[in-house]
């Protein structure tokens, strides 16, 4: 299953809300099984990015479509990212010609 990595920024509205994040964070994760896939980790960060996360989904309809519902509840803006695992980066390397 393709993987992804999400880097985020909290709007103001998410910040005020921050008192929450189980919560929104425990309905982030059962919206992706419900779509077929998976939170693997999430990190707070200091810096650029107010967090990362690492998911699986089906496809990337499938990612576009949860992370458009996910900033449409106003809370968060997110860049997102295909990730390819080392397996996948090796077999990407040996076709090269």
């Amino acid at each position: 299953m393709p993987s992804y990595v999400v880097l985020g920024n909290y709007t103001d509205q998410g910040v005020r809300a921050m008192k929450d994040l189980e919560s929104r964070l425990g309905g982030v994760k059962q919206q992706m099984e419900q779509a077929g896939g998976r939170m693997i980790a999430w990190y707070l960060t200091i810096g650029p990015y107010d967090f990362v996360a690492v998911t699986e989904m089906p496809d990337a309809e499938t990612a576009a479509r949860v992370l458009l519902e996910i900033g449409a509840q106003g809370n968060v803006r997110t860049t997102t990212m295909q990730a390819f695992t080392e397996e996948e980066a090796i077999g990407i390397a040996r076709s090269l010609t």
